[in-house]
């Protein structure tokens, strides 16, 4: 695909006033020749291997920044799912974790994703061992991050992995106490997770993909309510869509520009363009204020999940016009610590957590970077991972949860992660126990159209 001068500045001028980046290029990397049946030198493989094939990847990707003017934010890695060559390692996986963990800081990238398992109907005595491991590995460690895959479509919903994600949420919580629980700022629950999504902290290498291979993800919430506050007051929802469609094709062919050119220069195939709108800190870079430009006082209304659905579907054909490498989850995130407007909806009231699930119907992941009380049960976690597995069991899509019990603190409370991460309001929980539902354990079943063949 050829890209014109002209096209590239135009799309570079956003950068100026809008926020526009790409937010990461992440290398995606398999590790499944690094199994042995030593822990020791399964962690050995792993760290020797990363450090090789990332070796230029920073330096590589900074210059191409630098080359065209585009700031690419962050540089990430995600590697085969942990547990999967752990499997038959006699040892502590958490050695596995400190040592891809030393690989990231030695190359230089900002995350590593995969110490991961996939268990969604349901999981091997070592799976369950390594599930268990997580709150440890994300508290002893600085880059790492992790998610589970408990559902999907084909499979169902595996209730005791969902139960057991719940007390490992709770442990991480509280072994990073003195930092707000931030270990769990680093998990994801997943129902149909994709392979190829370079996002944290849910980006994993799945078996399905190349030895090697850079994806990007693109991100320009800015460029998208800029573009809305700036339109006809009076302008019909359609039209609405089609700027933002128009704006998400450009800003998927300048993300494949940067992702086929670290490719080549790096010698691996080029994966793909994940275009998803995720919000930052900075005033305006902000999903919520793009749903609110289309004409609500608050984000988290009535008349929002509508709203949402429009933003999602109008970035998802963007991308597809724009290019045929378009993967990961592109639509909209909606982490409410990381973006102004969500914190402020959140703050007043007009967002909370039942809000944010029936978002969780339109968009890839809804209750995301959420903060709870401390004092919400491993139970109460477990179950809202459930109802939001069940959202995307049944309608064939991602889901996923991120959400922090914050150690001592209560509802209205404000905890300050830092960085990208930002800052949460505690939001209120149901006060009303699932706790006999969620220890009944088991397995939901998957649903009648998931007989597909």
């Amino acid at each position: 695909m050829e890209y014109s001068q002209a096209e590239i500045l135009q799309t570079v001028a956003m950068t100026e006033m809008e926020h526009l980046d790409v937010r990461t290029v992440t290398l995606g990397l398999s590790l499944l020749d690094c199994a042995s049946n030593s822990m020791t030198e399964t962690a050995d493989r792993a760290r020797q291997k990363i450090e090789r094939v990332a070796a230029r990847l920073v330096q590589t990707v900074d210059q191409i920044g630098d080359e065209i003017g585009l700031r690419i934010a962050n540089k990430r890695i995600a590697v085969t799912p942990v547990s999967l060559i752990t499997e038959g390692s006699a040892g502590d996986p958490i050695q596995v974790a400190r040592a891809i963990d030393e690989a990231a800081a030695t190359v230089g990238v900002d995350f590593l994703g995969g110490y991961s398992a996939l268990v969604p109907k349901a999981a091997t005595r070592s799976e369950t061992e390594f599930i268990d491991s997580i709150a440890e590995a994300l508290a002893s460690t600085r880059r790492l991050c992790s998610s589970v895959n408990v559902a999907t479509t084909r499979a169902g919903i595996n209730m005791d992995a969902v139960r057991q994600v719940g007390r490992v949420i709770k442990e991480a919580a509280e072994r990073t106490r003195d930092q707000g629980g931030l270990a769990c700022a680093k998990f994801v629950c997943f129902a149909n997770a994709v392979e190829d999504n370079p996002f944290m902290a849910g980006a994993f290498h799945g078996i399905g993909e190349a030895e090697a291979v850079i994806n990007v993800g693109v991100s320009g919430p800015g460029v998208v309510n800029n573009a809305l506050r700036h339109a006809d007051v009076n302008l019909p929802l359609h039209e609405l869509a089609e700027i933002i469609k128009k704006l998400s094709f450009k800003l998927a062919r300048a993300g494949e520009l940067i992702g086929r050119e670290a490719a080549r220069r790096l010698g691996l195939p080029f994966g793909i363009i994940d275009l998803s709108l995720a919000p930052t800190p900075v005033p305006g870079d902000s999903v919520a204020e793009i749903i609110e430009a289309m004409g609500f006082e608050r984000a988290g209304t009535h008349g929002t999940t509508a709203a949402l659905a429009l933003l999602t579907d109008a970035v998802k054909k963007g991308g597809a016009m724009a290019s045929g490498s378009v993967g990961g989850m592109s639509g909209a995130f909606i982490p409410v610590s990381e973006d102004a407007a969500m914190i402020e909806a959140a703050r007043v009231g007009a967002l909370s957590l039942d809000k944010l699930e029936a978002w969780t119907s339109v968009c890839s992941v809804g209750i995301d970077m959420v903060a709870v009380p401390g004092s919400t049960s491993a139970e109460t976690i477990s179950a809202i991972i459930a109802d939001e597995m069940a959202i995307g069991v049944m309608n064939n899509k991602t889901t996923a949860v991120r959400i922090i019990p914050v150690p001592g603190r209560g509802v209205g409370e404000m905890v300050e992660f830092g960085g990208l991460l930002g800052s949460a309001p505690i939001m209120a929980v149901n006060a009303f126990s699932s706790t006999a539902f969620i220890r009944r354990g088991g397995r939901i079943p998957a649903p009648i159209h998931s007989l597909r063949n």
